[in-house]
């Protein structure tokens, strides 16, 4: 399809809106250093990012008698794009606050936007809970896409088999085999279900001390743990569709929330899956991990890895050194990136 051509009109109004835009930031940034050299801003001082919204953030004052305390805050336009997660230097205003400097971050969740640009969501996590749930359907192809981000981004993920009172003598014909498979591999896998506080213990105690981000697709009950995990909180919960067997999207913005025995949580919406177009595919190949010790073996240099002879993945599948489910897998990502092409 092509793309719809603006009319001069058009075009001069666009740029309008961007040039009073800059305008509009040149003018705060303005203000904020005359705030500055007049000593109207407080002393500088480390806080968190606890939410973001728009030009504006939410930061969690970190020391001192107001620790704790939260300040919504401007942003420098200088900094880039900040989000959940980030630690930053701020100062006190009359209005709230202003956010002056940024830390360099330990690690980034992030996904490509629709032009392709890889968009941060939320920064300094620890590990990604990648939920699945017996209904809907886990299907093995998506919670590789995100085992593959994870693994690209450096950020250890834990796989939580949720809704376990669902379980079944049907559904773990397909869901035991597939969750084995990750077993073996080396992935940590938690089973649990928000309606049993006796099974919230080991998924508590991975959570102690660490920055988490629950994914995974809609309806596999990331809400409702996190309104177990966090009394008080009633994320609204989205009821799953009858008809489609998908749930809906229930939250709006990404917040970090304080788990009452340590550690924190941040709820990211909007993260369904991950669209794997924005890599290569050398980089899809490194996310599967078992897949590593066989790179580089193969007898062409430029092996596609279908039906090439001297193929080390091929023979690792035939061997068993590689599951025959994990490399129709890698071939499904790579062949929906090549249809994008």
């Amino acid at each position: 399809m092509s793309k719809r051509k603006v009319t001069r009109r058009q075009a001069w109004r666009i740029d309008k809106i961007q040039e009073e835009r800059a305008n509009r930031a040149q003018r705060r940034d303005s203000q904020i250093e005359k705030q500055l050299s007049g000593g109207e801003l407080g002393p500088e001082q480390p806080g968190l990012i606890i939410s973001h919204y728009g030009k504006q953030v939410d930061i969690e004052v970190l020391t001192g008698s107001h620790a704790g305390e939260i300040v919504r805050c401007h942003l420098r336009t200088h900094l880039g794009q900040l989000v959940t997660g980030d630690e930053v230097i701020w100062c006190r205003s009359p209005d709230g606050g202003v956010v002056v400097a940024v830390q360099p971050r330990k690690s980034q969740l992030q996904r490509p936007n629709n032009y392709g640009e890889l968009k941060p969501v939320a920064a300094n996590i620890d590990q990604i809970i990648i939920t699945l749930a017996p209904e809907p359907r886990a299907h093995p192809n998506l919670i590789d896409r995100y085992l593959i981000a994870c693994e690209r981004s450096e950020i250890e993920p834990i796989l939580l088999l949720n809704k376990t009172d669902l379980i079944n003598e049907e559904n773990a014909q397909w869901l035991m085999p597939m969750m084995e498979i990750y077993q073996q591999i080396g992935y940590r896998i938690i089973h649990t279900s928000a309606g049993r506080e006796e099974s919230l213990r080991a998924l508590k105690e991975q959570l102690n001390d660490r920055v988490s981000v629950f994914v995974g697709q809609s309806g596999v009950g990331k809400s409702s743990l996190i309104n177990a995990l966090l009394p008080g909180i009633d994320l609204k919960v989205g009821e799953l569709s009858e008809q489609s067997g998908k749930g809906r999207h229930t939250t709006t913005t990404a917040r970090l929330f304080h788990m009452p025995d340590g550690g924190d949580l941040i709820d990211s919406p909007g993260i369904r899956e991950f669209g794997m177009w924005h890599m290569d595919e050398a980089e899809v190949l490194e996310g599967f991990v078992e897949f590593r010790p066989f790179i580089g073996h193969c007898r062409f240099r430029d092996c596609q890895h279908q039906h090439e002879p001297g193929c080390a993945l091929l023979k690792a599948v035939e061997d068993g050194e590689i599951t025959e489910q994990r490399f129709r897998s890698y071939r499904m990502i790579i062949n929906s990136m090549n249809e994008t092409l």
